[in-house]
């Protein structure tokens, strides 16, 4: 093989949308010797090197982005970049269309104009970590689009937390118990569909970002670990009443979409497997409930 041919396999860009968050389009690239023009955007960008060193030319200053930082590019900044050393790096990106920038903005903030933001560069590892996890998770097609969309609002709270232009907004209060009803009813009914942040909020009429903050002050959970609860606690009945039920027809029952997936939530909650939780001698790992009673 050829040097050229080398590095051209080096080079790998990826593409894709997130179902839930039209006008998100998240890309992962592994760069080495290609070099990106100064160029511009028209939506927002949030960069993250997940591995490696990327230089950039910014206004006139040569930055070094590394595993760690966040750099938050607003629409039409002139900017560059090459691989920081000899070594390839991987680049990760949001990329947010104005609207959906404003959209999330005006949820989180409370602010009716969310304003520009100037490009900045932000050191915070653990920040940072979570959302190349969540750029990850958002690829999912299975993932649980209530979790995704749970995530992305308390990851972008902490992003405008730390820019403080505008801070988040502070949600006082709790749900009334006739709201609290509302929702935990909703959720029964529709335990096997996909239930979304934004489905649960326009129940009680508030946005996805007030709802999410409410339901956790309520109950003391996300909605996402509450429902996840629900369809746990629905197999487990379902395991103990419907004898001979396979763990497939089961899991599907009660809203997991597959098996696997089912099984390491159920272990997670429940110490056992549903197989093992299935055999009539086997007792619970934790909780005080034994298969039978």
């Amino acid at each position: 093989m050829s040097n050229g041919e080398e590095q051209v396999l080096r080079e790998e860009v990826q593409y894709s949308r997130a179902v839930e968050l039209p006008g998100l389009v998240l890309s992962t690239a592994r760069f080495s010797a290609f070099r990106f023009e100064p160029h511009y955007h028209l939506d927002c960008h949030i960069a993250l090197v997940a591995d490696g060193v990327q230089r950039q030319s910014f206004r006139g200053e040569s930055l070094l982005l590394t595993r760690g930082a966040i750099q938050l590019m607003p629409p039409g900044e002139v900017h560059d970049g090459i691989a920081g050393s000899d070594e390839s790096y991987t680049l990760q990106t949001f990329r947010l269309s104005p609207a959906l920038l404003r959209g999330l903005g005006e949820e989180i903030t409370g602010k009716h104009h969310f304003p520009s933001q100037a490009a900045v560069v932000l050191r915070d590892s653990h920040l940072a970590d979570q959302l190349i996890g969540m750029h990850a998770a958002l690829q999912n097609a299975t993932a649980d689009p209530l979790l995704k969309e749970a995530r992305i609002m308390e990851l972008f709270e902490s992003l405008f937390a730390r820019l403080l232009k505008p801070s988040p907004q502070v949600i006082p209060g709790t749900l009334l118990p006739q709201q609290l009803l509302r929702v935990r009813d909703f959720m029964e009914a529709h335990l096997c569909d996909k239930i979304t942040l934004e489905d649960l909020a326009l129940l009680l009429g508030v946005d996805r970002f007030r709802f999410l903050k409410l339901f956790k002050r309520t109950v003391g959970m996300t909605p996402h670990a509450w429902l996840l609860r629900l369809r746990l606690e629905r197999a487990v009945e379902l395991i103990k009443t419907k004898h001979g039920t396979s763990i497939t027809d089961v899991a599907h029952a009660v809203g997991f979409f597959d098996q696997s997936h089912f099984t390491r939530a159920f272990r997670a909650a429940y110490g056992v497997t549903p197989a093992r939780f299935q055999r009539p001698s086997v007792n619970f790992l934790q909780g005080n409930l034994v298969p039978g009673r």
